[in-house]
């Protein structure tokens, strides 16, 4: 029996009937993506069924159901390499919470998946072991910064993986690969064992093929921590709960005018948000144009922000403590310079280097105390949009999957696809994205729910509801049977 593209209810549905056991799942998850993956380079690592310990794993809500985790979320006894030379050899001494609280649910990580280095671009091109294709077309990037687990999810390898985000790492690859990508209030998924790039705007999200796999995960995942003093007090919640084929009653969507009809949008995605707008107006929601201008700062805002972030978080990695050292220098001076050059890539050395300036004395000023202030000004907006509508309605990408190496003599380009996510991050609420249509060439399109804070239930209720009247997430790619 081939389990690819099994949902997480169908798989358990699978295992409790015993239609399926738990050696069988493993064994045909480990054949298909050995078979498949050579070509998509989802995954860093594949684990052995020895070492996952079958005959331990815990019962619970997702018991046996395999998983990828994105490789810069620390799993016990694990190389967790952030796609890096800098950490290719280092060995997790122990789980994030996140891994810890799914393995306590009986959940089985899988693999390391791919990412750019350090959580650090859009496209999955910049990992220092090797890119990550898109399974609709392996020709195009799976989108960055979590398009290794995107991709697992989307090939069908498994139903569900952990990526994170820091201006949109999971929604946008997930709009990339046809699947569906939550990005959780800032503080809602402890960031303990998430090695960090932007501190203050980094969160663990899920992906997954359904909006109800993905409340799933999430439920189990989400919940103050003691080890990460930034998460928030508030209980565990049940967010598989009241899931139904209808719209919360008199929902208000804000379609965000500035974003729809921001220049560039490529035809077929606007055509496809136009049709799901208009499909969430006949499942009874009311549909509101309204605009939020100081969203046209957040990409400026949020470089600034995150590459000073960066700058800081990253200075641990000098060859002292752990991770490599270049060997054979003469002075202190030169270990760390020679380990920095040799062990992190050229996106992250121009990142930290960015960031370093907009830090540094005479220009943080008018850089990142500027940037600061621009945020504060995105969230009051978004935020008091919110109270005129339940929520916002925007694209996740501007343009479907492009091709690899296209912006390769354009970086300034690049660095523009979290146009649409990053306002998100700055403002530190919650956005779910959800397949939407698809172009003449067949490649996914997705918009994204924006909700507030702690309006994740909502999402997927909407999301949910949704995909009970379209079938976008019930397509495939071929090949990965």
């Amino acid at each position: 029996m081939s389990t690819a593209f099994m949902t997480i209810v169908e798989l358990q549905q699978k295992l409790a009937n015993r239609e399926l056991s738990l050696k069988e799942l493993v064994t045909d998850t480990h054949a298909r993506i050995m078979r498949h993956d050579p070509q998509l380079g989802a995954l860093l690592e594949l684990f052995d069924a020895k070492s996952l310990n079958l005959d331990t794993i815990k019962p619970g809500r997702l018991h046996g159901i395999p998983g990828a985790i994105k490789d810069n979320i620390c799993q016990k006894e694990r190389i967790t390499s952030c796609a890096s030379r800098m950490l290719a050899n280092f060995v997790s001494p122990y789980d994030a919470t996140a891994i810890e609280r799914l393995k306590t649910e009986g959940a089985v990580p899988i693999g390391r998946a791919n990412l750019d280095e350090f959580a650090m671009g859009s496209s999955n091109e910049n990992s220092a072991f090797k890119k990550c294709f898109n399974p609709w077309d392996v020709s195009r990037v799976a989108g960055g910064s979590s398009g290794g687990p995107i991709a697992a999810v989307a090939a069908g390898f498994v139903p569900w993986a952990l990526g994170s985000e820091t201006g949109g790492s999971v929604r946008l690859p997930a709009a990339y690969c046809g699947i569906v990508g939550l990005k959780p209030t800032y503080g809602r998924v402890s960031r303990y064992g998430l090695v960090a790039y932007a501190s203050s705007l980094d969160q663990i999200g899920v992906a997954t093929r359904t909006v109800y796999d993905n409340a799933l995960v999430f439920s189990v995942i989400a919940r103050p921590d003691t080890r990460d003093s930034s998460t928030l007090a508030t209980p565990p919640f049940e967010y598989t709960q009241d899931l139904t084929n209808k719209l919360p009653a008199g929902l208000r969507i804000g379609v965000v005018e500035d974003m729809v009809s921001a220049d560039g949008m490529d035809t077929e995605v606007v055509n496809a948000l136009d049709a799901s707008i208009k499909k969430l107006e006949s499942m009874g929601a009311i549909i509101k144009r309204v605009r939020i201008p100081k969203l046209a700062y957040s990409a400026a805002a949020y470089f600034i922000i995150s590459r000073a972030e960066a700058a800081s978080n990253l200075a641990r990695f000098d060859g002292v403590r752990y991770g490599y050292r270049a060997p054979n220098v003469a002075n202190l001076a030169d270990m760390y310079r020679t380990t920095r050059k040799e062990g992190f890539g050229t996106e992250v050395k121009k990142r930290i280097l960015v960031g370093n300036y907009v830090l540094s004395a005479g220009k943080s000023g008018e850089f990142y105390d500027n940037a600061k202030k621009a945020q504060s000004l995105i969230r009051a907006d978004i935020t008091t949009t919110l109270q005129e509508v339940d929520v916002l309605l925007m694209p996740t990408h501007p343009a479907p999957a492009f091709k690899v190496g296209a912006f390769a003599a354009n970086p300034l380009q690049a660095d523009l696809l979290d146009y649409f996510t990053c306002g998100v991050n700055l403002a530190g609420i919650p956005a779910l994205s959800i397949p939407c249509g698809f172009t003449q060439s067949n490649l996914p399109i997705g918009l994204q729910l924006v909700g507030p804070h702690l309006g994740e239930h909502l999402l997927f209720k909407i999301g949910h509801a949704y995909q009970q009247h379209t079938d976008w997430h019930l397509r495939t790619p071929e090949g990965y049977r």
